[in-house]
């Protein structure tokens, strides 16, 4: 591929030519002549005149090519005991028969379906049989609560709903079909039918509008790839907001296609026959992009893991899958490592496997703390990649393409912009700052093929969220900022930049130093008001397994470590050991709940929350003065 600076130099001076050339690694019903199409800008496709099935590139390409006997998809189901591996032939197969059993359901090109389900191969199949017909696909994360099922089957109007009749989180079986006939009886949208796997944890019993999944297949004729315009809809996938209505992310089929693919070899260095694992959930951005389309547009073999990174039924669990498929590339959530650190600090559960064919780990999520970095690559030996992206660009922004060229890691960094992403810094006033200063990251117009072209029925609020506070860049929402050789550290949403008496200081900074504490797991900064200085920083920090200290005593240690790292100004005095950090089920950290919360506010409580009770248990620490814990 040459050095990253070719690359990279070759995506900005010529990008038409780069992408058109990127394009072939997709095959086409109709090859695209031009990569972009600017007539509309900012409203820009790409491979306007393209045609393509993304299922066809996913599944019938490798099984036409001589791969059908090569495992696709791996299901490992710690929490119900269930190892399954489908060849490329046969998940063609699952997936054109169900793709025949949505058709007779009258869905067709452009239609939608909900697909609300737990980690099961069926999620993948349904995604891919829609993608085969031309239907759009909205993946709701299963387990959502009625009222947000509800707001989203009315943004997408489905035909059909795709479901479950239970999912299991942990040791608790959650019953699918209540929670999803509630949301249709909330719905003003009514879908016409509801396709549901039983499950033998907990049987659903079916209404006269539902039907069985295996009823279904088993008398439903196989359909071919239905060959679609690149720039069409493959899915909606919704954002989570904490108030107001979700904004539904749009991908099409033939940039995603092309930059996914591209991805694979290029950021993972994942190739054909060669094994992938990602920990996340299909109902995410990245469970969409790297345990479903990406691995298996590159001819890969991926591991699709219903269970946890720790208590199913242990901290071991991603070293055993690794071993047990051998796994070339890993990719999870920093939150994942803090939580398997905390239950094995000292790793030991990792040498109990052979990882000698896992190369590569990458974390995504949100900020991956450098003490996590270390923890990591001491105990694997291998490269840990720190990257970020957003559900918003479907593919990583920043990264350490380790399929080019892998660069020198800073901690603390994702490393450099990964080719068609022009990022930069800038002021409130839409200024360049110079390196090393903190402003707002943002991308220049166009983004690269892959990245959301806009939001569902919602061109007005694409603009309004998105390219409107500064003129001709996109607007991640992230502030940090690209030093002197050119490495972006992302210190967290805006919106974690404190002003402490005028002072502006980064609550990431000095989460970095609380983090560097031998008894913290993990931890928070949140920005509170303050009648004197206008915001005051208080730090929550999770102490590891088996601490025995006083918190009040670590809790004292953390404010003179951040006075000494980063100084008085900082005025962190108030540190708190709480048992649990509240999180959605993605693994970021609630920071802008808990900061409501502290301040007095009537804060709603995210849908996307894992355990709602972690911050009913925080409410006294939040709402009290310094120097207390609970």
């Amino acid at each position: 591929m040459g050095t990253y600076e070719d690359v990279f130099r070759s995506s900005t001076e010529d990008p038409e030519r780069f992408w058109l050339r990127a394009a072939e690694g997709i095959d086409w019903d109709v090859a695209p002549q031009h990569a972009l199409d600017s007539s509309g800008a900012p409203f820009y496709r790409w491979f306007p005149d393209g045609r393509l099935n993304v299922c066809f590139n996913a599944l019938d390409r490798h099984v036409e090519a001589g791969l059908g006997d090569q495992p696709a998809l791996v299901y490992d189901s710690p929490v119900t005991g269930t190892r399954r591996t489908y060849t490329y032939a046969q998940l063609r197969y699952e997936v054109a028969a169900f793709a025949g059993g949505l058709t007779r359901l009258g869905v067709g090109h452009g239609d939608r379906v909900v697909i609300y389900m737990p980690m099961i191969p069926e999620a993948a199949v349904a995604m891919l049989a829609c993608a085969r017909i031309g239907a759009i696909h909205s993946v709701v994360f299963g387990g959502f609560a009625p009222p947000e099922l509800a707001v989203r089957i009315d943004d997408a109007t489905p035909k059909v709903i795709v479901s479950a009749s239970c999912g299991i989180e942990g040791k608790r079986v959650i019953p699918y079909k209540p929670l999803l006939d509630r949301a249709i009886e909330l719905a003003g949208h009514r879908p016409e039918k509801s396709v549901i796997v039983q499950r033998p944890q907990e049987p659903a019993e079916l209404g006269p509008d539902d039907l069985d999944w295996a009823d279904l297949v088993a008398t439903a004729a196989p359909v071919d790839c239905v060959p679609v315009a690149a720039t069409d809809p493959l899915y909606i996938l919704y954002t989570s907001g904490t108030t107001g209505k979700p904004k539904g992310v749009v991908r099409d089929c033939g940039g995603y296609a092309v930059a996914l693919h591209w991805s694979m070899g290029a950021v993972y260095d994942i190739g054909r026959g060669e094994t992938m694992f990602t920990g996340s959930d299909v109902g995410w951005v990245v469970g969409h992009s790297y345990i479903v389309y990406g691995p298996l547009l590159a001819g890969a073999t991926t591991v699709l893991y219903e269970g946890k990174p720790v208590g199913t039924p242990d901290a071991g669990q991603f070293w055993r899958v690794a071993a047990e498929y051998g796994v070339k590339t890993m990719f999870t959530a920093p939150t994942a490592f803090r939580a398997i650190r905390k239950e094995d600090p000292k790793g030991a559960l990792a040498a109990e496997y052979d990882l000698s064919r896992l190369r590569y780990l990458f974390l995504a999520g949100e900020r991956l703390d450098p003490e996590t970095y270390h923890w990591a690559s001491a105990l694997l030996d291998i490269p840990v990649i720190d990257h970020w992206w957003q559900t918003e660009t479907g593919w990583p922004i920043v990264a350490n393409p380790v399929g080019i060229e892998a660069a020198p890691v800073k901690p603390g960094s994702p490393t450099r912009p990964l080719p068609g992403w022009d990022v930069r810094v800038l002021d409130p006033s839409g200024q360049p700052v110079p390196p090393g200063v903190d402003g707002a990251i943002v991308v220049k117009l166009p983004l690269p093929p892959g990245a959301l072209p806009t939001l569902w029925n919602d061109d007005e609020r694409f603009i309004g969220s998105y390219l409107s506070a500064f003129d001709g860049y996109y607007l991640t929402g992230d502030g940090g900022h690209i030093d002197a050789d050119g490495y972006v550290f992302v210190m967290g949403r805006t919106d974690d930049v404190i002003n402490v008496a005028g002072h502006r200081l980064s609550t990431g900074s000095m989460e970095e130093v609380l983090a560097t504490h031998p008894d913290v797991a993990e931890c928070a900064v949140i920005g509170v008001a303050d009648a004197l200085k206008g915001q005051i920083p208080r730090g929550l920090v999770v102490l590891k397994a088996g601490t025995v200290r006083e918190p009040a005593e670590v809790e004292a240690e953390l404010v003179q470590l951040v006075r000494e790292h980063i100084g008085a100004v900082a005025s962190l005095r108030d540190v708190a050991v709480v048992p649990a950090l509240p999180k959605t089920r993605s693994g970021k950290i609630l920071r802008k709940t808990m900061r409501g919360i502290a301040d007095g506010l009537d804060e709603p409580i995210p849908s996307t929350v894992d355990d709602p009770s972690v911050i009913e248990d925080l409410r006294p620490v939040l709402r009290r003065g310094p120097g207390h814990h609970v």
